[in-house]
Order: C-alpha cells, then structure tokens, then sequence
C-alpha cells in the first residue's frame, strides 16, 4: 500500500510492481492511493544516471520518457562562484576520471599539469558541456551512453507519466482519494488508511510517500525530524519558469548552480524551457531581497521583461531526515523520509535507492519485516549522513568571505567530525575507496576528488615515494582523456539537436 503519488510514490510501485512481474504473478498486489488535491512540489528536477537504469527496470521506452517529460540530457553539473564569488568556476562530471583505480592522478597532476583544472585534465565530459554536445548519437540505443549522462525532466510531467505506465503496463490499482484517518491494528502496525469515498484501504506494508507532511510515518508514528540546518542552513527557494529566447537555443548539457550572497541559483534546461530557483537561508536573507536576486539572474540570461513578467513560487523546507525510516510495518521514502537542498540532485536518486531495497529485501513475513527494517534504517541512515557530508563539503572549501552566511558556514560548530577527519587525511592522500567501504556508496570517492581540486583544495607532497611506474601510467590516462574529448566533440551532435530529432525519430531499443 503506497500512500501518496508523485515522483516518489510512483517510482515505489513501478518498482516494485516491475520486480514481482504484478498481476502475472499471484500473491502480491500493489495500491496505490493518492489525494486529487496535491500539487507536485517541482524542485528535484535533476537526475543522477542511476535513472536510467531505473527507467529500464520498470520497463519505459527511453524515447517515450524524453517526450512526455520535457527531458533533457544531464552529465553532471557546473559550479559557478564557490570558491571565491568571482568568475571561477568547476565541473563535477558524472564519469569518472580516466583510469581511476588504476594509478594515482593526482599527485602527477599537481606536479606536470597544475595549471589545468582537474576534472577537465583527467575526464573527457567537462568539455563536452562546455560545447554543449549530447551524451549519446542518433544511432546509440535507449539507455546506452557514449557519455554517462541522467537527465533533467518536468517533475510536474513525470508523475502522471509514471502512473499510466504502472496502472496500464504493470497492474498497479489506483485510488484517487483523501485519506481521513489511519487505523492502528492491537500490536501497533498500520491495519488500514481509511479514505473519504473508498472507506478502508488495507495492506500489510506501507510506503509513506506523503510528501513534508509524512502523514504515517512523522504524524501517525510520530516519527521525528533530525534537523540538518546547523550544517546545512538553506530552507527556502523561489522557483519560476523561464522561456527560451529563441526556439533553436542551446540546451545545457549540464546544471548550472551558481552561488550567491546567502544561497546559489539552480538553472536546468529541458526542452521548452528552463527551470531556474533562488535557493536561500532565510535567516540570512529576506523573501524580497533573494527575489530580486533571482530576477537579476534571470535578466542577465534573457531580458527585463521576460524576468519582469515571472512569478516566482515559494518553497520552504526543514533539512533534515526522519530519526527512523521504517518502523513497524511502514517505510518513508521521497520528502516524506527527509529533504535537504538540491545541491547535487540527490532526492529522486534516494527514492530510486529506496524503492529499489524495499523491493529486493520485500519481507516474505511480518515476522521477518522487523528484520529487513533493521537494515533499512542502517542504510539509508547512513547514506542521508553521507549525502549531508558531501553537500556541506561545497561550503566548507568556499573561501568566500563576503557575507556571514559564507563565513558561518566555515565555523568549526557547523562542520561535522567525520568531515573534519577526513578533509585531514585528504592533506596527505587523495580520496580513494578506503575512505568510503561501502558497495552502494551515494557518492564515490571520485566526486569528492572533483570538489576538492575544483574548489582548489590542495594536498600536500607525501614523504612517501611515489611508485616509479605512477607518473607514467597516469599520463597516458591523461592522454587517453584527451583523445577521447577530441574524438567525442568531433561525433557527438548538440543536447539541442538531438532532442529535436527523437521528437521525430526512436531510439532502438534493447
């Protein structure tokens, strides 16, 4: 029993509904009910490439998916004024660096090529951004990639999307109701939400998908929030829609997230448009003053009065993450489990890593729930707390000093310890897989290797010799990255004009 629809509630059932092959298959159904009153919220418009493989698991043609989305192609994100508010600015590309676990890059490119950003000396994808080239050909399969890539998609296009896949192709029920009360059953589990024209719902597992207002798990368990803003203090954003000035305009290949006096601006590019957001502290900054910070963005990149004639939409949000995840016989996933800022577009990858375990670890008995729940918890408490480290990583290297919101960022409270050890121990040795042991780690000690050396956070030489075949294997990486960029820029056509042509044309499918 899956209560609430959207994004998170949607990706649950066809996942789940996908894996257990419902109806074919006897002895599991999948419901689904959902308020007719609740809007999407809209703001995690950015993908991880852990999208796609989602995507194919519960059977969606990628070209389908691209139309009725408004979606573009993503491969990774660009990072403008972070580390000093001028005109600086680094890419944190989704693929990894050139032969990355094979040889130490860094140390030889501190020493042969400092002068060239990181991610643009060890990987191929920051300058296909740059010229805004399309991850894939015409004739590359749904879901193959030349180029690792996600996507930015219309989060208000891709629920209803979701839905009539999993109601006509994967034999999810929906209901279309308000919940009015949630009944408890003697030994404290969920027995049934009880809705306004379809009186009792029963299941024997519940997904809160409910959105901020986690009506099972944080109102009926009462559940509480952990509080993240002591590290994270961004609660707010406005978020407008803004029209391309011209129909042939070029389509980022990439999320733009440029920092600003207390926040920094998201700008996605899908199809017929650009998704754009102030996302601010409001104990840094007003309402009015981050909207007209907003406005300023958005004239510079089109006109006065396009900016003039939006109407921003205000978001507020608690960052942080429910204490539990699973309790009882009811599991949270999306907003309904936690929310921090869109900073590198974790929320949807969390509902797909959450969907995907539910599923996977799908108790055969309530016996066996409690065990499974463990496990969950164990999880995703830990990969909420890794995603908080990396998100406060941005802030922590910034040596921006212009307002206190930059400089509270950096204070010693606001850090957490683990951080702290290891941005100690990256002063001798590069992140690598020590630091991070996990199999599904939510980011790979290669993303942490983008943010470092782009936000210009500098090792120091080991007294350690260095391995003597290193130095050589590492250039011939960088060589092979070279390569490989010129090769791609050459073949590979714009985000823009392959997204024209699969409004005409399908990619093959698999």
């Amino acid at each position: 029993m899956i209560v609430g629809g959207g994004s998170a509630g949607w990706l649950a059932a066809g996942v789940i509904a996908a894996d257990h092959q419902i109806p074919r298959v006897p002895g599991l159904e999948v419901t689904l009910v959902e308020s007719p009153a609740v809007s999407p919220i809209g703001v995690g418009e950015g993908t991880w490439p852990s999208m796609r493989d989602t995507l194919r698991r519960i059977g969606v043609s990628e070209t389908d998916f691209i139309r009725e989305c408004d979606a573009a192609f993503k491969q990774g994100s660009r990072f403008a004024g972070w580390t000093d508010g001028g005109g600086e600015h680094y890419y944190h590309p989704f693929s990894l660096p050139q032969g990355y676990g094979e040889a130490n890059l860094v140390m030889p490119w501190l020493r042969e090529h400092a002068a060239v950003p990181y991610a643009e000396l060890v990987s191929f994808q920051p300058q296909l951004c740059e010229r805004g080239r399309a991850p894939k050909q015409v004739t590359t399969p749904e879901y193959a990639a030349v180029a690792n890539y996600a996507y930015h998609l219309d989060a208000g296009k891709f629920g209803p999307f979701l839905q009539r896949h999993c109601t006509a192709r994967l034999g999810v029920r929906h209901i279309v109701d308000h919940v009015t009360r949630i009944e408890s059953s003697d030994n404290g589990d969920i027995a049934a939400v009880v809705t306004a024209g379809h009186g009792r719902v029963e299941g024997d597992l519940y997904v809160d998908c409910t959105g901020f207002s986690s009506l099972l798990l944080g109102q009926h368990y009462g559940v509480p929030l952990i509080s993240v803003q002591p590290q994270l203090f961004n609660d707010s954003a406005l978020a407008v829609q803004v029209p391309y000035a011209a129909a042939d305009a070029p389509i980022a290949s990439h999320t733009i997230s440029t920092a600003c006096e207390a926040g920094w601006i998201w700008d996605i590019g899908l199809q017929t448009r650009r998704g754009v957001g102030h996302v601010y502290s409001s104990a840094h900054m007003s309402d009015t003053e981050a909207e007209r910070i907003l406005r300023d963005y958005v004239t510079a990149g089109t006109d006065a009065k396009t900016a003039a004639a939006l109407s921003p939409r205000k978001l507020s949000f608690r960052p942080g993450y429910r204490q539990t995840l699973w309790q009882r016989n009811c599991v949270a996933v999306g907003l309904a489990a936690g929310f921090v800022e869109p900073l590198e577009a974790s929320a949807l990858a969390l509902v797909e890593f959450s969907a995907a375990m539910i599923s996977d670890q799908l108790p055969a008995t309530r016996a066996l729930m409690d065990t499974v729940a463990a496990r969950f918890n164990d999880a995703f408490r830990y990969r909420w707390e890794r995603a908080i480290d990396f998100l406060k990583l941005h802030y922590l290297l910034s040596r921006r000093s212009d307002s206190p919101y930059w400089r509270e960022h950096r204070a010693s409270a606001a850090v957490q310890s683990r951080l702290a050890e290891l941005l100690e121990l990256w002063r001798y040795q590069s992140p690598s897989r020590y630091d991070f042991h996990r199999i599904e780690e939510i980011f790979p000690s290669a993303s942490y290797q983008y943010v470092l050396y782009g936000m210009g956070f500098r090792p120091e030489a080991r007294a350690l010799p260095e391995p003597v075949q290193n130095a050589a294997l590492a250039q011939r990486y960088f060589d092979e990255a070279a390569t490989l960029c010129r090769s791609m820029l050459a073949a590979l056509p714009t985000n823009r004009a392959l997204l024209n042509h699969l409004q005409s044309y399908r990619l093959q499918r698999v």
